[in-house]
């Protein structure tokens, strides 16, 4: 039998072993079908390497501050959102739900001098039928398109090397399947060497603060009158919490991005403090010229600082705070959802100057009374030791940004980090797309 169709046969297998058990879950007999189909695969003989992977786990990682990293917990939630994850090295493409390795399959990337960009992408279309508009209408079957440039996953030979001109060709019936799996916005993470997901905590990821629940109390005729916010810890509210159906969030999932806010020249903001403050610095220009060393001297002299002439914090504090001005924060954060930007806003980013790298965090489920939010990290691209732990501690929300992600918060959600350029390739109809190396 073909590795193709060994593939696709325990795909199958798997993906209706996890329809019975949902429909089990309501009453059904899916226990007895997924057990019929466990035992297909099984006469195929299939049934020990098939779900070798179902199962895997990721290794422990230590735990910094007040970041958590743990293994992955071997279970396939049928509920968490589908992310591929694509190895070149290994010329490898993993589908994993939530944390659980699902399926994997051989693929074919680009080619010397055609190379496949590495980086985070999300499926921005998808078409059965499809002909390549630059390669001599070329077949494109399966096609889900990664970039409008041109990179797509698609239906292609795959021999043992890198061998297509920029597109992650799939084997055919593998292609078929993984089409019926995805959804348009769903994340493609492209790397060098292997990666995979594993679960992580940190106070900067959305939802991971209790809230104040909002309790409704019994007046007289008039109906209901609102409770005051009390502790979602109070055993009462904890009780009447545990005994509701919470109904899941209807909303669609939001893209996050946070990054460096865009440069600002120190020599400019110093100009314009001091012509604000009539020290007379020359042109706002951005050069250090003469008359600008002149001026900066004369306000350091009559703030009683070291007269040095230069842009450096302690006086550039002292200009903010004279001109009655807030310093400027120095990271940003861009919310979109559905291809369209709602929402952007400053925030604190702690050594703003030292490499962030590129890290996806996917918000895959709530637990427990209080509906905790439960993310999952990848790290796309290392940044010289920054970490997906590590990175969430330098990030400072403002009250108003994390309220408003909060509130719009669905499970398939996401937030990265980077200090890669986005928006080259990030325009109308896309999610946040970031290339690590094109």
């Amino acid at each position: 039998m073909k590795r193709d169709e060994i593939e696709v046969g325990v795909l199958r297998a798997m993906m209706m072993r996890n329809r019975m058990k949902a429909s089990s879950a309501v009453g059904g007999n899916g226990s007895g079908l997924a057990r019929a189909a466990l035992a297909g695969v099984m006469v195929l003989g299939l049934g020990q390497a098939a779900f070798a992977n179902d199962t895997r786990e990721l290794k422990p990682v230590s735990v910094r501050g007040d970041v958590n990293m743990t293994p992955a917990s071997g279970r396939d939630d049928p509920d968490a959102p589908l992310q591929i994850l694509v190895s070149l090295s290994e010329q490898k493409l993993d589908v994993y739900r939530g944390t659980t390795l699902i399926s994997s399959s051989r693929v074919s990337s680009g080619k010397p001098g055609h190379g496949t960009p590495t980086g985070v992408f999300s499926i921005l279309e998808k078409r059965k039928r499809h002909f390549s508009n630059i390669y001599d209408n070329a077949p494109m079957p399966y096609m889900q398109r990664l970039t409008w440039s041109g990179i797509a996953l698609h239906q292609g030979h795959v021999p043992n090397r890198p061998a297509s001109h920029g597109c992650v060709r799939l084997p055919k019936g593998f292609a078929a399947e993984l089409f019926s799996m995805t959804e348009r916005g769903g994340h493609v993470i492209v790397t060098r060497g292997a990666t995979h997901p594993g679960m992580i905590e940190s106070a900067a990821l959305p939802g991971a603060l209790a809230r104040p629940t909002e309790v409704a109390s019994l007046s007289d005729a008039s109906g209901l009158r609102p409770g005051l916010p009390v502790s979602d810890s109070d055993p009462a509210t904890v009780a009447s919490i545990e005994s509701m159906d919470v109904a899941p969030l209807a909303e669609e999932p939001l893209r996050i991005l946070i990054t460096r806010h865009p440069p600002v020249s120190k020599v400019r903001e110093l100009q314009r403090m001091l012509a604000s403050l009539d020290y007379g610095p020359g042109p706002v220009d951005g050069v250090a010229g003469r008359r600008t060393r002149a001026a900066t001297q004369d306000f350091q002299n009559a703030m009683d600082l070291p007269a040095t002439g230069e842009a450096d914090d302690i006086t550039m504090a002292r200009l903010y705070r004279e001109a009655g001005e807030s310093r400027p924060r120095s990271g940003r954060i861009y919310v979109r959802r559905k291809f369209r930007e709602i929402y952007s806003s400053d925030i604190d980013l702690a050594d703003a100057d030292a490499p962030l790298g590129t890290h996806l965090y996917t918000l895959i489920g709530r637990e427990g009374a209080r509906q905790k939010a439960r993310w999952m990290g990848v790290t796309a691209a290392d940044g010289d030791g920054a970490d997906a732990r590590s990175v969430l501690d330098r990030i400072t929300w403002t009250d108003e940004a994390r309220a408003f992600v909060e509130d719009r918060l669905a499970i398939g959600s996401s937030l990265m980090v980077t200090d890669r350029p986005f928006r080259l390739h990030s325009g109308l109809g896309t999610d946040f797309v970031v290339m690590t190396r094109q």
